[in-house]
């Protein structure tokens, strides 16, 4: 046991050394070549310096935060529901804040509060409508089944993604065609505010996730197992809902709905470090916000000198995986109730 703990913390090391690898590496990478001394001397100004810090940073800061939020919300929804394809697109959460985005965009509103952008509540409301659409209407039929909630989910994701489309229609030009631009996910930002306004959410969401790890590993031995342990369950259940919703709110509201992150990215951290959540939630935000990044060097470098959505890459990718995942006999290696 002290010898598994101990391989652990070293693939949990490398993890760490590969996320601050992308990390810092990937402002370099681009459809202009820029060189070190030209953006980190002391004296540096001018092109590639503005280039580098008001364009290319604030984006690799997004794309960390993003992939970070989007993966650990996927670990914390599998654990919840014990199966390998819950997500928060799979269960509506993501159209669900996609859909609050998209009315403040319709409604031309420019309110904040705390320094929270109103798209950014509007989002989180919309991700905590559909959790709770969810969870009620699983409720309302006495023994309902995980595969239950899961049907729910993917039928509020329908039926947010057709009100999204409504709202687009009856918009005019201009914003018809910002909606359909934002729902394909992209990082496209500049200067630091995006990145100070998802923080926050990113920061407090994967915080209580952190400290519930041992009661996520709980809920992965089963609800009534857990009970029997003393764990709260309809607590703790309640608690990861806010937390993944704050998460998703604040990214959808910023980046867009970017698919399949949630999914990929705990199933591979699985099968790298295995289904302990002391070292899986760690290594799943490190992994989570490197892969975000590295899909969206893909995106802005695959077509240059135009740029491609980065949801187009995760899409493009997360399919196959999906076809895999169901096809394969992953849920049984992960231990995974269907």
């Amino acid at each position: 046991m002290g010898r598994d703990g101990k391989n652990k913390r070293v693939l949990l090391a490398v993890i760490l050394l590969f996320a601050v690898s992308v990390f810092v590496g990937a402002p370099m990478v681009g459809m202009q070549s820029l060189s070190i001394h030209s953006v980190l001397h002391p004296a540096a100004a001018g092109l590639d310096a503005d280039i580098f810090w008001k364009i290319r940073v604030p984006r690799v800061c997004i794309a960390f935060l993003a992939g970070a939020a989007l993966a650990v919300s996927g670990m914390a929804f599998q654990a919840v529901f014990r199966n390998p394809l819950a997500t928060p697109f799979t269960l509506g959460v993501a159209s669900g804040a996609s859909l609050g985005a998209a009315v403040y965009m319709r409604l031309g509103l420019a309110v904040g509060l705390f320094g929270v952008s109103g798209m950014s509540m509007f989002a989180f409301g919309g991700a905590a409508l559909s959790i709770v659409l969810v969870y009620g209407l699983t409720r309302i039929k006495s023994g309902f089944s995980i595969g239950t909630m899961l049907l729910a989910g993917v039928a509020l994701n329908f039926f947010f993604s057709s009100a999204i489309l409504f709202i687009q229609y009856m918009s005019d030009f201009t914003d018809s065609t910002r909606i359909l631009r934002w729902t394909m996910g992209g990082l496209e930002i500049m200067g630091y505010e995006s990145v100070l306004n998802m923080a926050p959410f990113v920061a407090s969401g994967a915080a209580i996730i952190l400290f519930l790890t041992h009661e996520l590993n709980l809920l992965m031995t089963g609800e009534e197992l857990a009970i029997s342990r003393g764990a709260n369950v309809g607590g703790i259940k309640k608690v990861l809902f806010f937390a993944t919703s704050l998460m998703v709110g604040g990214v959808v509201s910023i980046c867009g709905p970017i698919g399949f992150v949630g999914m990929m990215v705990p199933h591979i951290c699985r099968l790298l470090i295995g289904a302990d959540h002391r070292y899986l939630t760690p290594a799943t935000l490190l992994f989570g916000g490197a892969f975000l990044t590295l899909c969206d060097m893909l995106a802005r470098t695959l077509i240059a000198p135009a740029e491609m959505p980065v949801g187009i890459i995760t899409a493009l990718l997360g399919g196959p995986f999906f076809i895999w995942l169901l096809l394969g006999k992953s849920s049984s290696k992960m231990g995974m109730m269907e």
